[in-house]
């Protein structure tokens, strides 16, 4: 690992210096603003038409240097851009509180439709998530199948040139804002429950698929559940071969797992506590002064974020020599996701009964720590939950035996 940028290193960190300054919308600049709840994708889809010229103008920025994709390949629309660029791309984007355009389309789907589709599904799908057009959302979750997802019991029955799916999805991110799903359906119901499953792309549109908000505890709609009744689904929509989508699907949830910003905004969100409780108002509001231990659990998180930046460092380090992380990502993954809570259970203690203010216009830091601390209990269960990446941090990375 080699903490320095070379010289072309600092000049491409440089020019996403640049870009950002000249071309980030006014909007996406004013830190802590209510309706930039739901990012550039709610946005896109905004009834205020402010709010959808700052997505296009942003979307349009990016798009001219192939930056909504930095990392595809330049033959299928990306910018091409090394493991370490990717990495300077996405922590300049953090520092700028920037938001990403295309999501999973772009951060899975996308991926995973270059190794994986058809010609075919490669020119219908891939230019719409690269013009923003075209927004994914993930349907792998069922209600009792989350961390063993191999038991999902969605049918999807071969039927001519199309499948009909029934069934239910929960736990749909975003599928409130997006246009098509990704869905993993169960195709041969004898088989074993690793086998059989099947990679389907699936149209929103399709007569049959509703979206059910999820409010989580913090009054928050980022879930949903999905469901499917009678839903055809052109075989052609079929990614990879029948019975052999978890594999497929595998494949995307590599690139799901290399987080690379967690660090920049857990810096951030210390930063942003470290200079409010300076003034008077934060003095005023705050424990420091009468709970010094306090002042070492925030110097433990700074700590902490530095170590979760060499986790994520050292898995991009590795794919720039050409190596593949694997317990890596999952040891990047679990300390992310606590340190999120230990941050966030942190700010709560800095504010006392403060803390209990939920209203942004009367509670210190516009209740950011109180909106976090609820919303952070996902986090060691989302994209994978902290027993199972301690399982794969076992078995593969220390080589312990199953048990």
């Amino acid at each position: 690992m080699d903490w320095n940028d070379t010289p072309e290193q600092a000049a491409f960190r440089a020019e996403v210096r640049s870009m950002l300054s000249e071309k980030l919308p006014e909007r996406y600049k004013t830190p802590g603003d209510p309706s930039l709840e739901g990012g550039w994708d709610a946005d896109r889809k905004s009834d205020d038409p402010d709010r959808v010229a700052a997505a296009k103008e942003w979307a349009g920025a990016l798009a001219e240097r192939g930056w909504i994709a930095p990392h595809w390949p330049e033959e299928y629309g990306g910018a091409g851009l090394s493991p370490m660029e990717q990495f300077i791309y996405r922590m300049e984007m953090a520092e700028a509180r920037a938001p990403g355009v295309g999501g999973s389309g772009v951060q899975m789907l996308g991926p995973m439709l270059i190794v994986h589709g058809t010609e075919e599904q490669k020119k219908e799908h891939l230019s719409g998530i690269l013009s923003g057009d075209v927004i994914w959302a993930q349907g792998y979750s069922e209600p009792g199948s989350g961390s063993d997802l191999a038991s999902l019991q969605t049918r999807a029955v071969r039927d001519g040139d199309e499948y009909v799916i029934n069934g239910q999805k929960i736990w749909t991110s975003g599928a409130q804002h997006s246009d098509w799903l990704f869905v993993l359906a169960r195709t041969d119901p004898d088989a074993p429950k690793h086998r059989g499953i099947s990679f389907l792309l699936l149209d929103q549109t399709t007569p049959g698929v509703s979206v059910r908000p999820l409010i989580n505890m913090g009054w928050e709609h980022g879930f949903n559940e999905t469901f499917f009744e009678d839903v055809r689904v052109p075989a052609a929509n079929r990614v990879g071969e029948e019975n052999r989508g978890w594999y497929v699907g595998m494949t995307l949830l590599d690139f799901e797992r290399s987080n690379i910003t967690g660090a920049v905004d857990a810096r951030r969100s210390l930063e942003a506590l470290r200079e409010y409780v300076g003034t008077d108002e934060g003095k005023a509001n705050s424990r420091l002064d009468s709970t010094p231990s306090l002042r070492g659990d925030i110097a433990d998180r700074f700590i902490e974020t530095d170590v979760m930046f060499n986790f994520s460092f050292r898995i991009i380090s590795m794919q720039d020599s050409g190596l593949i992380p694997n317990y890596e990502a999952s040891t990047s993954k679990l300390f992310n996701s606590e340190l999120v809570q230990r941050l966030s259970n942190t700010g709560m203690k800095a504010f006392g009964l403060h803390a209990g203010l939920w209203e942004r216009d009367r509670a210190p830091m516009r209740a950011q720590f109180t909106r976090s601390y609820v919303s952070s209990v996902s986090a060691t269960i989302a994209a994978g939950t902290s027993e199972v990446q301690r399982n794969i941090i076992a078995t593969r990375g220390l080589g312990l035996p199953r048990g």
